[in-house]
């Protein structure tokens, strides 16, 4: 593009902006829209309404019977629907909690299963605990046939063996909650807790019931279901990063997961060890003690949702194998904890890789050079934006003679500078001619054009490898520096009234910082080489595109970029005050004497040339 071109871009950008903020509805008109919107919410609601009591995971009644009936009415009601459970078709609710260091868990009768998980030692952005799901935000429980009758345990009463506790360091309590079929008929959930630890052990016992379930069933189903609820500055921010994660077992033991940005579903067909469903900074997984048989059924639902509240439905429904013995036990876990790389590494199961450090060579920067290094220092308790002080001085030392190496293929080209401008003026219609004395004057002054690019390069894959590390880094969370006051998420210093496209509807000043010593680190290289004029002005554009683009990313991110940037530009001073550019002209005149050495890759390009006619000089 020539200058007129970008112009006009940034003319038509302007205009666009211009026509978004003119446009903006004004306070009355925003009134006016949200009065119509929260009516037809009420009318939508008064029409889902008798939907949503059907529903069982809404069900607030201590019986799934009608408790208006007589007894002897309810008994025959529950008989023909719930046949040998039909016991457990009616009871009172209670809660029992299991607790440690790290975690609380809440358990209730209604479905035996887990009814709410808190983590002690995190809080939302909004300063209350964090609570992973509570209430009626997730269903969980087994579905097998019994009598000609679909039995589902999550809407049964069970009853509870045990009582709360709370246990510390070596210590360990469990709880049984059980659902009865009979006199000697059973099924058990027994939930374990030790301490110190974010796992639940989680077993189902199968006692005496050969008879109960029915005599073709080989498998149980047992299903998931859990309503993400946000626990960061936006809904919207954290669903981009949730989403379900899972890993198969036997020979592949491979990681996968769901798309994090758009609804999503699939069969699993072959064993799986793990399930998660993966928030931001925290996560639950189901562990098989051995696996879970094929098929696994796995979905996410929510992806493009306007809630503010909740983050995505998730879903999962697992295969428990059952043999109709008279005893049979299925082992499980729990994990309910943060995204913390150590921790989810110590648990096991592979279950670290649920964070997102990058494919390939970008992962391995991170695992095998960011994350020792970060973990070292923050091992001093420092504050966290000196720690990725640090962490930059240190990166940029192991980078210091890339750095240095493409300096000086920059210098050689600025002293080429003059040389290459003649060689333009003189063969601008003749394209091929120019090309052939370009690669001429490098082959013969021996220096390559692209001796300053493969530096930078091999630069690229730390800083890809840093998009993902600052973003998914549970350890910024909630750390305050300078003005930011969670690195985790942006830092915003002015929100605007109305939206910007491409940009947000709030002003970052890191961003700023990163994009205003881009420009000038640009500044500083375009000075020392011989830049194409057209490429100067895509090299001055890209930070600004880029600006929008991380305007929204984690402040730990743009303040690393930032000071890497800053640090670049001293280099490039202490560079120029040692590196002498006559001295590397005259080295250069001296090579121009020399035969010149070609490089297979050269003598390639000139027998092609060769072939297709054309002439080379000499």
């Amino acid at each position: 593009m020539d200058r007129n071109q970008v112009a006009g871009l940034l003319l038509i950008g302007a205009i666009l902006i211009g026509f978004s903020i003119f446009n903006q509805p004004s306070p009355e008109e925003l009134m006016a829209m949200k009065h119509r919107r929260d009516s037809i919410e009420q009318v939508e609601k008064k029409l889902q309404a008798p939907v949503a009591a059907a529903k069982p995971i809404a069900t607030t009644t201590a019986s799934v019977i009608d408790s208006t009936l007589s007894d002897s009415a309810q008994a025959v009601i529950a008989t023909s629907q719930f046949g040998s459970f039909a016991s457990a078709a009616s009871g009172k609710e209670e809660l029992v909690t299991l607790e440690n260091e790290l975690i609380k868990v809440t358990l209730t009768t209604k479905g035996g299963r887990v009814k709410e998980v808190l983590l002690k030692k995190y809080k939302s952005f909004y300063g209350s605990p964090v609570t992973l799901f509570g209430g009626d935000s997730t269903r969980f429980g087994l579905n097998f046939f019994s009598d000609n009758k679909t039995i589902s345990t999550n809407d049964l009463y069970f009853k509870k063996i045990g009582n709360t506790f709370t246990v510390n360091k070596n210590q360990q309590g469990s709880i049984t909650m059980r659902l009865e079929a009979g006199a000697g008929k059973y099924i058990d959930y027994i939930y374990t807790l030790k301490g110190n630890s974010y796992l639940v052990g989680y077993k189902m016992n199968f006692t005496g019931i050969s008879d109960v379930v029915a005599p073709n069933a080989s498998y149980m189903e047992l299903d998931w279901n859990q309503s993400l609820q946000n626990q960061e500055r936006e809904a919207k921010g954290e669903r981009p990063n949730s989403t379900i994660y899972y890993r198969y077992d036997g020979a592949e033991e491979e990681v996968d997961y769901l798309s994090e940005t758009s609804d999503a579903s699939e069969e699993l067909k072959t064993k799986v060890k793990w399930v998660a469903m993966k928030q931001h900074f925290f996560t639950q997984v189901l562990i098989a003690d051995q696996s879970f048989e094929k098929p696994t059924h796995i979905e996410t639902i929510g992806s493009t949702s306007e809630d503010l509240e909740q983050v995505k439905m998730m879903k999962a429904s697992f295969t428990i194998p059952y043999n109709h013995g008279a005893s049979e036990t299925f082992g499980m876990q729990f994990y309910f904890g943060p995204n913390h790389y150590q921790i989810l590494k110590k648990t096991g199961h592979d279950l670290q890789k649920q964070i997102p450090l990058g494919w390939g060579l970008f992962g391995w920067v991170n695992r095998f050079l960011v994350i020792p290094i970060f973990n070292f220092l923050d091992s001093f308790s420092l504050n966290y934006g000196l720690i990725i002080l640090i962490l930059t001085i240190a990166i940029k030392i192991l980078l210091l003679p890339l750095t240095y190496k493409a300096y000086l293929s920059q210098a050689k080209m600025k002293v080429l500078k003059p040389e290459i401008e003649v060689i333009q003026a003189n063969n601008k219609e003749e394209p091929v001619k120019l090309q052939q004395e370009m690669m001429a004057l490098y082959r013969k002054a021996g220096v390559s054009p692209l001796g300053g690019c493969w530096p930078m390069l091999l630069q690229m894959p730390i800083l890809f490898a840093m998009l993902r590390f600052f973003p998914s880094s549970i350890e910024l969370r909630q750390q305050s520096f300078l003005w930011a006051k969670d690195l985790s998420t942006y830092d915003s210093i002015l929100d605007l009234p109305f939206t910007i496209p491409f940009y947000g509807a709030h002003v970052s000043l890191f961003t700023l910082l990163m994009t205003a010593s881009t420009l000038l680190l640009t500044a500083f290289n375009s000075q020392s080489a011989a830049t194409n004029p057209q490429m100067k002005w895509m090299m001055y554009l890209m930070p600004v595109f880029f600006m929008g683009f991380l305007n929204s990313f984690s402040a730990g991110l743009n303040y690393y970029y930032f000071l890497a940037n800053v640090i670049s530009i001293g280099q490039q001073f202490l560079f120029r005050s040692f590196v002498d550019e006559d001295a590397i002209h005259k080295k250069i005149q001296e090579n121009k004497k020399k035969p010149a050495q070609k490089s297979k890759f050269q003598q390639r390009l000139e027998d092609m040339a060769k072939q297709r006619g054309y002439k080379l000089p000499k």
